[in-house]
């Protein structure tokens, strides 16, 4: 018999990573499609650490359309979301080769990317 609690624990943790993120994302500064990406990516990211590296895929896989999408629509912030992009893209091709630790990373560099003010 299975316990549910590593399943309950990460969706506890996917829940308060949504709620605090909602908090660094000022509304005159995102999106749609980018607070979109950024909530995949970081589900994708909880379940890398978790070593879940097929769920990691289909959420950055996610993450990686709504950045491609957000990018077309954000031409001051084009830059960061280029550059999460391409990490997304990593992270997609090491999740294919069952590798957590490194597409772990790269979907917590798309974050970093997607999470920064237009200003910078």
């Amino acid at each position: 018999m299975k316990s549910r609690q590593p399943k309950i624990i990460i969706a506890a943790m996917c829940t308060l990573s949504l709620l605090f993120s909602s908090s660094a994302i000022s509304a005159s500064n995102s999106s749609h499609h980018t607070t979109e990406a950024i909530k995949h990516a970081e589900t994708a990211h909880i379940h890398g650490k978790a070593g879940h590296v097929k769920t990691l895929l289909e959420y950055a896989q996610e993450s990686l359309t709504h950045a491609k999408a957000a990018e077309n629509e954000l031409a001051a912030s084009h830059h960061r979301i280029t550059e999460s992009i391409k990490h997304l893209k990593k992270a997609i091709a090491r999740a294919k080769k069952d590798d957590s630790e490194a597409a772990t990373k790269h979907t917590l560099q798309a974050l970093e990317y997607m999470q920064h003010p237009v200003s910078e």
